[in-house]
Order: C-alpha cells, then structure tokens, then sequence
C-alpha cells in the first residue's frame, strides 16, 4: 500500500525512526527550554553583579544551604583585615594557558566573622606571601567581591589533602578547623573582583562580566536538524526502494 507521501512504508525503518525522531525533537525541546532559564539566570546574575554592593550576610550553614540561589554572584562590600600569615592556596588554576594558584585568604569582619576571600590567580613562582610581598593588604580594608557556593566540585575533582598543603575545593568549615582561627566562618566564599581601572595587579581578581557558559541553543538546532536528517533518509530510501521493485 502506497502511502500519500508517494511511497510505501516497510515495517522495520518505521518502527525505529518514528520513536527516533519524537526523541530527537523532544531533546531540542528541552534545550529550548533550558535555553530559556539560563538566559534568564544569566541576566539574574548580571543585575547583581552591577547592583550596588551589600554587606556579607552572617548566616547559618543551613539558611545560606536553603537560599542559596539568591545569594550566588551578589555583589558585596567587606570591611576588616585580612589574615596574611593564614592564606591557603587552591591548586591546578590556570591564567590564559599558564598554571598557577589560586590564593585564599581569611577575612576577619568588624563583627568578628571570618570569611575566606579568593583573592585571585598567582603564578607559580610567586605562590608564597613572602614571593610577592606587595600584595599582602595590612590593617582595615575594604573588599569587593560576589558571594560565591563554598563546597562546590566536579566529579573527578579530588579531595582536599590538608595534611599535604593542598587545597582543590573551598570549605570553609575544614579550613578554619585546619588553621586554628576562631569565631563564626561563613558558610560561603568572596571571589574578589579586578579594580575598576581595569588593570591587572596581582592576584588577578574575579572578572566584573559574568561568563556562564550557554551553548543550548546550538544543541537545541542540532536536535532538530537530525531529526529533520532522519525523515528526509527515510522518505528518500522508501522511495528509492519503490523504484527498484517492479511494480504488481
């Protein structure tokens, strides 16, 4: 039986490409809609980013673990001295393709709070406070940085090693413990910023512009054209296998 398209369809290429294609069209779907919602997170963190800054909040584990999503990338303002003989230095972060660390220092708030800053990148030949004496900041200060999720690590990224003076991932609570230090530790991390002027000092700073990888519009056009593919194999074939059979 021929059908309106102009061909007749065999059983098997039917049965796997009518499940393949709602498949496929249903993953371009759901990248279109994920495409949707970080766009949206994306101007979220923007608008925070460029909001005036506020003070860090003192907040539980357990109340910053629930609200997390509206504290990520704010933008804060924290007053109080630095603890330069305390920095931690996280590893294996690179700048521009050159390996270096990442360099952590406490913060002691005029409220008493401690919260660990990433200051930024250092390369390796000036890991050490003493290799780079400039950047150690003595007495009050004022720090300018986004709040960020304290904790977070990918699946091969390794544990902590204390013991050994390597850091891959910021937990504040280990790291206070680790260095003796005293007091409420917040429950999230600072990423310091770069200065307005835009010049490079070191620790090079957290970039000002939010840089959140959003690639699913092109996934999203890939599913739809391989299910697009996937039809027009499957017209052109059953019509080439009707020329080839002699007709009845």
């Amino acid at each position: 039986m021929t059908s309106r398209f102009g061909f007749r369809p065999r059983l098997f290429p039917t049965l796997f490409t009518i499940p393949a294609v709602i498949m496929m069209l249903g993953l371009g779907t759901w990248q279109v809609q994920r495409l949707i919602w970080k766009t949206e997170l994306i101007d979220q963190f923007e608008a925070r980013v460029t909001s005036p800054a506020i003070a860090p909040p003192e907040i539980t584990p357990d109340a910053f673990l629930a609200t997390v999503e509206d504290w990520r990338y704010r933008h804060v303002e924290a007053e109080g001295r630095f603890l330069n003989d305390k920095e931690l230095h996280l590893i294996g972060r690179t700048y521009k393709g050159n390996a270096g660390f990442h360099v952590l220092t406490p913060l002691v708030l005029d409220s008493g709070m401690t919260v660990f800053v990433n200051r930024g990148w250092v390369p390796q030949d000036r890991r050490r406070a003493p290799e780079r004496p400039e950047t150690l900041v003595e007495g009050e200060t004022s720090v300018e940085g986004l709040i960020q999720q304290a904790g977070r690590k990918g699946y091969f990224v390794p544990e902590n090693e204390p013991q050994n003076d390597i850091w891959f991932t910021v937990r504040p609570e280990a790291m206070a413990e680790f260095l003796g230090l005293e007091g409420p530790v917040a429950p999230y991390y600072i990423d310091e910023l770069r200065p307005l002027d835009g010049k490079l000092r070191l620790p090079f700073g957290a970039n000002r512009e939010i840089e959140v990888r959003n690639e699913h519009l092109q996934y999203a056009i890939t599913w739809y054209l391989l299910a697009l593919t996937l039809i027009v194999v499957y017209v052109l074939w059953h019509r080439s296998m009707d020329k080839k059979e002699p007709e009845a």
